[in-house]
């Protein structure tokens, strides 16, 4: 039996740590057989992926704003913020866009 404490991580709580685990686990996306789909309390379908650590398993909630901070994950942006302090992972949509020239 899987002892682990389970703890489901929605974007605006997702942590350093756990951005950094989940582009680990899925350095190249994670696609449709990574996903993990069920009915929550108020009885709403939430798809998640999911991530271990030795004492936890989270599940992380998929959303475009996940996948775009994945996709664009460079450890270095984090490194001035404790790896579980949940005001690190800012919304890739309200980042300004850099210009390409």
């Amino acid at each position: 039996m899987d002892n682990r404490k389970r703890v489901i991580v929605d974007f605006k709580k997702l942590t350093p740590e756990v951005l950094r685990l989940l582009v680990e686990e899925y350095p190249d996306g994670y696609d449709d057989r990574d996903i993990i789909g069920f009915k929550n309390a108020a009885g709403e379908k939430v798809e998640c992926v999911e991530v271990l650590t030795e004492d936890t398993k989270y599940l992380v909630k998929i959303s475009s704003k996940l996948e775009k901070t994945m996709a664009n994950y460079d450890e270095d942006d984090y490194e001035d913020f404790d790896d579980d302090d949940p005001t690190a992972v800012v919304d890739p949509d309200a980042m300004p866009e850099e210009d390409e020239d």
